[in-house]
């Protein structure tokens, strides 16, 4: 057992990841770019189109099962990857889905609310309920609190996996398994971009790299605020992490590096460099991303190439999350052509 599983050991965990995703060199974006590009391919994990979401729930799922759960509510964007993998590994496990769907971007059109994870999530067999606010994390946990509470009256064992900040970070831990999955299939590199949003997943990748001797700066690419907002909250979580699992947090306030060039408009809208990476992707490699998270990630690497943050000839690692079935509900707001090949 290695430094990192060990001191996650005492924690229960779902089997929802069958094996360690795929690492892939990018060479026809390698040579372009005039770096060592390599991706890791965590829309690959499986579960109704995969994405980072599934490492998180292992753990959230795991504490669900030993609390004798039979229902898990959960709270997100409408067209929330969150959501939609806990539909999926909830079916896995026998558990029935509450999904809470909050107004997160205003202004999408009716394929927003009826393709891509909102069509799976009812494929799924997931309940569902709407919640007017887009930017009131302790409302969103709130209103799952209360309905808890009246399925607990009606004899339910409900879980909730919360949203807001407070709660002991379990979904980070998937990604402190992930970052020394992915240390030990690359080695090493001089840096590597994640996306940062709820700050899970860059809090657990980060702190995995960090115990598995990686130094290099990992790099957060903001989706949902800006990077000094990002950066208060990534202190919280990464402290809250290395409590929970009763290590020294592993790295400096200075190794939280948050990225928010390619945030504009907002989240969950796709700007100019975040189409043009996801198109870039796509015609090069051959491989998708998603407009809310994979897509500004490389944005972000885009610019931070540009910038000098990331150098000519360095190894660089790109963490693909997935995310794709919002592909299908972004149709109108990504403005692709319809069988008229470049654009």
């Amino acid at each position: 057992m290695t430094m990192t599983a060990d001191c996650l050991s005492a924690f229960p965990r779902a089997s929802l990841l069958a094996q360690p995703t795929p690492l892939e060199r990018l060479d026809r974006l390698s040579q372009e770019l005039d770096i060592d590009l390599w991706i890791k391919r965590d829309d690959l994990t499986g579960l109704s189109f995969g994405g980072n979401k599934t490492r998180q729930l292992e753990f959230y799922l795991g504490a669900a099962l030993a609390a004798g759960a039979d229902t898990i509510l959960i709270t997100g964007a409408v067209q929330s990857n969150f959501t939609r993998t806990a539909a999926a590994a909830a079916s896995k496990l026998g558990l029935h889905a509450i999904l809470q769907r909050e107004e997160r971007v205003p202004g999408m059109g009716t394929l927003y609310y009826s393709s891509g994870n909102i069509f799976l999530s009812d494929i799924l067999g997931a309940e569902s309920a709407g919640y007017p606010e887009g930017e009131d994390e302790a409302g969103a946990d709130a209103a799952l609190k209360a309905r808890a509470e009246e399925l607990r009256k009606a004899g339910r064992e409900p879980y909730i996996i919360p949203l807001g900040l407070g709660h002991p970070p379990l979904g980070a831990l998937g990604y402190v398994l992930g970052g020394a999955e992915v240390a030990a299939q690359i080695g090493g590199f001089d840096a590597a971009v994640v996306p940062s949003g709820s700050g899970a997943t860059h809090a657990g990748f980060l702190t995995g790299v960090r115990r598995a001797g990686i130094t290099a700066p990992v790099f957060g690419i903001c989706v949902r605020r800006n990077a000094q907002l990002q950066k208060d909250r990534l202190e919280q979580v990464t402290d809250d992490l290395a409590d929970l699992i009763n290590i020294p947090r592993p790295f400096a306030s200075g190794d939280i590096h948050t990225w928010d060039g390619a945030l504009a408009p907002g989240y969950g809208r796709a700007g100019p460099t975040t189409r043009a990476a996801l198109q870039r992707m796509a015609r090069t490699e051959g491989i998708l991303l998603d407009p809310v998270y994979s897509a500004k990630t490389l944005a972000g690497l885009l610019g931070l190439l540009d910038a000098g943050s990331i150098c000519k000839g360095q190894k660089v690692l790109l963490l693909h999350t997935g995310g794709l079935p919002a592909l299908f509900a972004y149709q109108a707001e990504l403005g692709f052509g319809h069988g008229g090949g470049a654009s």
